[in-house]
């Protein structure tokens, strides 16, 4: 008589969580309003599917994974960086695709927050019979989809800070000049960095300055056109900036006071006008709704103070180059109005990067 099948430790366990992690991460920023998911499914100690939820939500990770498994899925373990789905959706749910192609085990990450999901999923597993074990890799888990979890529970998508400066904090001569505070080797990893995000928001400074396109030009980038914002409660946005000429190709939406212009419109571009009275809140909001969960805030100065003054910003992205502007150049946040030091925004660091001459901290709250 065949032995039965040893129960995995949990390093092994951990370890495919990790593969399933990494997978996941490859969906970052092409995946909303869905989380980036990953799956590896593993029998016999080999794994014999994988899967990472697909351009613009679906398919799901674990779809992906069972079709690359076949038949060899039958009697496998699961390792699911996502509580698996249980409602009907666009898609069948992938708890019932679980079930349906024999796995005996699931190992999930996290709890999905979403109300349709919200430990269902798992207990549909466990109905039916499968061995389930809940929480492996949850820390890293919860970071990966922070975007997610923070629209569900918060109704606002995670927000980062980018902004590339002197060595003193500036972003621009008082001309405005600011091409290029940093290398070409920084400004590649910023396109690495965008790639990670589902849209990049800017202010109208930027827009009539700079002119940007707000595009990823990553090398290799295949995943959705980031959606372009542009907070602009002046309505200064102008028909012949680069974002309006392709606004009907890529999402464009500009965030104003004013009256919306039939003429931005009509040129593909979404206005959508909001009181002043707690401008930002409003619009991270309404962002969320969108289903928008991650968002990059590059500049400028005074939007990036308006974030930070809402306490809206979980995480910063800081470019510093080894040149000196001096006072009179602008600053990477205007005005923040504190009166103690005790109230300042706060991050930790957690990596820094040199990149040529210049350096890169990544912080977070």
């Amino acid at each position: 008589m065949a032995s039965a099948p040893q129960t995995p430790s949990a390093q092994t366990d951990f370890e495919f969580m990790q593969s399933a992690l990494a997978l996941a991460a490859r969906g970052l920023g092409d995946t909303w309003p869905n989380p980036a998911v990953g799956c590896v499914i593993v029998k016999d100690g080999a794994v014999v599917g994988r899967g990472w939820t697909q351009s613009g939500g679906r398919p799901h990770a674990e779809t992906e994974a069972l079709k690359r498994a076949g038949e060899k899925a039958k009697g496998a373990t699961a390792y699911v960086s996502l509580e698996p789905c249980s409602h009907h959706g666009k898609t069948p749910p992938c708890a019932d695709a679980l079930i349906a192609a024999g796995v005996v085990r699931v190992v999930s990450a996290t709890i999905d927050p979403n109300p349709r999901v919200l430990g269902q999923g798992l207990a549909k597993l466990k109905s039916a019979g499968i061995e389930v074990v809940e929480g492996v890799g949850k820390a890293e888990a919860d970071r990966l989809n922070a975007g997610f979890l923070k629209r569900i529970s918060q109704n606002r998508p995670l927000f980062a800070l980018k902004t590339a400066t002197s060595l003193d904090g500036r972003i621009a001569l008082a001309s405005g000049e600011s091409k290029w505070i940093t290398g070409p080797q920084a400004r590649h990893a910023v396109q690495a960095i965008r790639a990670k995000f589902d849209a990049i928001l800017v202010g109208s400074q930027t827009v009539v300055q700079d002119d940007p396109e707000l595009s990823c030009r990553l090398d290799g980038y295949t995943g959705r056109p980031k959606v372009r914002i542009v907070l602009d409660r002046r309505l200064r946005t102008a028909a012949d900036r680069k974002m309006i000429q392709t606004a009907k190709s890529i999402p464009t939406w500009i965030y104003t006071t004013q009256k919306p212009s039939d003429t931005l419109a009509a040129m593909g571009a979404s206005v959508l006008q909001f009181q002043d009275s707690q401008f930002i809140s409003q619009i991270a909001t309404d962002l969320a709704a969108k289903g928008l969960t991650r968002v990059l805030v590059e500049g400028g100065g005074q939007v990036a103070a308006s974030f930070l003054k809402a306490g809206l910003i979980d995480e910063v992205y800081w470019f510093r180059s080894g040149q000196v502007l001096g006072h009179d150049a602008k600053p990477s946040a205007a005005v923040l109005g504190l009166d103690r030091l005790s109230v300042a925004p706060h991050f930790k660091r957690q990596e820094t990067i040199q990149f040529g001459q210049d350096s890169l901290d990544i912080l977070s709250q």
